[in-house]
Formats: C-alpha cells, structure tokens, sequence
C-alpha cells in the first residue's frame, strides 16, 4: 500500500479500512467505465440509460413517477427530469402528467424501450459474469451479496434517500 499523506482524510483510516475503500473504488469506477463502453459500442445506450430502463422494468406497470424514479437510482430529481427528456426524444420512454396529481410527472418505458432493454441485457449480463463474478465461486458470491446487502442496508439506514418503494 502507498503511504498516505497525512492532509488525506483517508489517514483517519486504518490501513485494512483504506485498502477496502480503495479497493471497492477501482472496481466501481472501472466497472462502471467498461459497461457504458459496452453499451455504447453494441446498443447506442449509455450506462445511465440503461439504469433507467432497468429501474423502470422492475416496476410492476413498468411506470414510475420521477421523484421514486430519483429515489431508486440515486439521482437528483432535476437530473432525472433532463435525462428522461432525452430518452423520450429516442422514444425509451414516456413522461406524462400523473392522471391522479397535476404536479407529479410519471416515467414510462415504451416498447421500443423495452426492446432496447431486451436486446442489450444479454450482452450486459455476459461483461457482469466475464469481469466481475467470474473470479468467485459459488461461496464468495453469495459472501459478497450478503455483505452489500448490509451495506446497502447501513446507507439507507445512514443517507438521506428513502428505501425505493416496493424493494426491501
């Protein structure tokens, strides 16, 4: 490990707490980078599009209204509303006026949309296996999902988002 200059404020952390932290930044980070160029390159879809299109599918009318949209993918609301602009432009999506409350805006996917979320999860899911859960085996997998599960856990207990609706 590099010596940490003392003005980090990662020198409040122990030496295990820095490795862990930085360990789980470099795989995010590069994570991340390596599924928008995938999705990129094969589908025409960056990485927030297809977080989106996901979030929105796992609804079961497909349908969110932007705060809870906000909520169950970590944005601003403000980013959502201009994200969802542009994937309503591309026919992804649909934002409309909620029937039930004039100031509420409701996302829905398109069946182009749904198609597009089709088309691009197979090879998704094959970049997921091949670069992240390829090296664990079946143990270690199901470690590491127990432990982000309490992590997730300890941020909605700690953050200042809610638990998304309808996911526990």
């Amino acid at each position: 490990m590099h010596e940490i200059a003392p003005e980090s404020p990662f020198a409040l952390l122990s030496d295990d707490e820095t490795r862990a932290w930085y360990a789980y930044m470099k795989v995010h980070l590069r994570l991340r980078y390596e599924m928008n160029r995938q999705l990129r390159a094969e589908h025409g879809l960056s990485l927030a599009d297809f977080d989106v299109l996901v979030a929105l599918i796992s609804d079961e009318h497909a349908t969110l209204s932007v705060s809870d949209l906000a909520i169950r993918i970590g944005w601003e609301r403000s980013r959502v509303s201009h994200h969802i602009r542009r994937m309503a432009d591309r026919g992804l999506v649909e934002n409309t006026v909620s029937e039930t409350d004039k100031r509420v805006t409701v996302v829905s996917l398109t069946s182009a949309g749904r198609g597009t979320l089709a088309a691009a999860s197979s090879s998704h899911v094959e970049l997921v296996r091949t670069m992240f859960l390829e090296p664990l085996d079946s143990r270690r997998t199901r470690q590491l999902a127990e432990l982000f599960e309490q992590i997730y856990d300890n941020l909605i207990a700690h953050g200042t988002l809610p638990r998304p609706a309808d996911h526990p």
